[in-house]
């Protein structure tokens, strides 16, 4: 069990974050072990006959045999979302101890692999050399393996955070953490995750709590190291939506009241979507989804939000009723 002590001061500077680079390095685990998350198969065979094998090898080196994977190739965001390439910079900045250490500590009690073996040397230049190798890796990468996807991954993630805040501004901490995963439980100030190989307790001290969603995520998985501040990534919300075809049109009882379109539209938003996405699932113009949102919002069938740059829109307790019944 690792376990969380959260006074005031770090509930209060708790928040969310949306990590290009967790996601990539929880793909890693993927990559690695298909059967931890099989909705993902398609992607995975997708990106390994585009992966090179020697770049797959050092990639999968990056996963411990307890599929840890090291802390500094995680690094807590400091913003809400983060560019990869900003991620990547805090990553070239890690010290060369910090590197070792969190290397040895994804890969105990195991020896580190053959590709990794050079940050063993006396000297900072292997490390160096390994962290500058590693990082135009990652973003290789990324390029092949997410960058066309991210939008549409990104949204989905943004749902994620609109329903969690939902929670938490309408049952508290207590209510969000429990309706993050079943490994972890709020009790007293402590937040503890269960069904961990690490045995450790941190000590917020008023540093706060990231919590970072991720589509790739089979359980919530905090730093390795009891001395990195508090962190959660945990699995998001709608991941297996990601990679599903568009919904075709409905030829229930609901299409015959409300029109096809408007039915498409209305068993499509079972979670935040902004116009966009809408229509780029639909692949019509979003001028032709607004006036179907704008009657289904009108009659009570919607709800909507603004997050950021965006409206997103998604059923109200009506449009579930009816939705469900259909």
């Amino acid at each position: 069990m690792i376990s969380f002590l959260l006074d005031g001061e770090d509930l209060a500077d708790t928040w969310f974050a949306i990590s290009p680079l967790t996601e990539v390095m929880g793909s890693l685990r993927v990559l690695r072990e298909p059967g931890l998350q099989p909705l993902h198969a398609p992607w995975r065979s997708s990106v390994l006959r585009r992966l090179d094998p020697a770049d797959a090898r050092l990639l999968a080196a990056l996963v411990g045999p307890t599929l840890a994977l090291p802390d500094f190739l995680t690094p807590r965001p400091t913003a809400f979302a983060p560019t990869i390439e900003e991620e990547l910079a805090a990553v070239r900045a890690a010290p060369v101890e910090i590197v070792r250490r969190d290397l040895f500590a994804a890969h105990a009690p195991a020896p580190l692999p053959g590709a990794l073996r050079r940050v063993d040397a006396p000297s900072a230049r292997p490390v160096l050399e390994l962290l500058d190798e590693l990082c135009e890796l990652l973003l290789r990468y990324w390029e092949l393996a997410f960058r066309s996807s991210w939008p549409r991954m990104r949204l989905v993630l943004e749902g994620d955070v609109t329903h969690r805040a939902r929670q938490l501004a309408t049952g508290g901490a207590r209510l969000l953490f429990a309706d993050l995963h079943p490994n972890l439980r709020w009790r007293n100030g402590e937040l503890r995750i269960d069904r961990m190989i690490s045995r450790h307790h941190v000590d917020g001290a008023g540093r706060g709590l990231r919590l970072v969603p991720s589509l790739f995520a089979h359980k919530p998985a905090p730093p390795v190291s009891a001395e990195e501040p508090p962190m959660l990534s945990y699995p998001g919300r709608g991941a297996a939506t990601l990679w599903e075809r568009e919904p075709g049109p409905d030829v229930s009882a609901l299409a015959s009241l409300l029109g096809a379109p408007r039915t498409t539209v209305l068993r499509l938003l079972a979670e935040p979507l902004p116009t966009v996405e809408i229509a780029r699932r639909l692949r019509v113009t979003p001028s032709a989804v607004s006036q179907h949102l704008r009657v289904l919002h009108t009659t009570g069938l919607l709800t909507r939000s603004r997050d950021g740059r965006h409206v997103l829109y998604r059923r109200s307790e009506l449009g579930d009723r009816l939705a469900d019944g259909a």
